[in-house]
């Protein structure tokens, strides 16, 4: 059976592997090029985007990631996994360079400036989404064939093109299954309505900030 692998070399991995599996989305851990086959997605998680450039590159899995995207694997990156997949980065060299965006990393400030929104994104269900940005980037411009999902105060927080779908927050820290029940969708993977999440569900290990009420 098909499924979504996430990358899991550095970042919040756990947390879209729950996600996933709260919709019963078939999902694994991808750490290195053999755990690819037989997926029709694959997550770049949120971590530090220099350090997963390193270790892609350094396993060899960034030319197999682009090569498997270009015969149609789909990917979706959040905060660090979004400056990944852009084809330009503010003051830095791309990494992966397979959307075309460009994109500025840490455009809010330090971890002390996160903070959480609930906000509207109709292409992606039907209310409400609470969204958490964690030393976020920003979306500054967007290329031919990328249409935006949310912007939010003159930038773009979420964007998809054929084969991609990035956002600058971690909808993985949240409560809230839309994102992952979209992104299966882009993947051919057909999921029932959402449900709520456990409340036993905590993203403790990530969170570090005062959270906006």
């Amino acid at each position: 059976m098909s499924g979504i692998g996430v990358l899991d070399l550095q970042g919040g991995v756990v947390e879209h592997l729950e996600h996933l599996a709260a919709l019963g989305v078939p999902a694994s851990r991808v750490k290195g090029a053999k755990d690819l086959d037989g997926l029709t997605g694959l997550i770049l998680p949120g971590g530090e985007s220099t350090c997963l450039t390193r270790l892609l590159h350094g396993c060899g899995l960034d030319r197999e990631i682009a090569e498997r995207c270009h015969a149609g694997l789909k990917l979706w990156g959040t905060c660090a996994g979004a400056i990944l997949l852009a084809r330009e980065v503010v003051g830095e060299v791309a990494s992966l360079g397979l959307m075309d965006i460009r994109i500025q990393r840490n455009a809010f400030g330090s971890q002390l400036d996160s903070f959480n929104l609930t906000v509207a994104v109709p292409a992606v269900a039907p209310e409400p989404i609470p969204l958490t940005f964690i030393r976020a980037p920003k979306i500054l411009r967007l290329g031919q064939g990328v249409s935006p999902l949310l912007e939010i105060d003159g930038y773009c927080a979420a964007a998809e093109d054929r084969n991609s779908l990035v956002t600058v927050f971690h909808p993985e820290l949240t409560p809230s299954l839309a994102f992952h029940r979209y992104f299966a969708g882009k993947c051919g993977i057909p999921v029932p309505i959402p449900r709520i999440a456990s409340a036993a569900w905590q993203a403790d290990s990530w969170v570090g900030y005062a959270p906006i009420p």
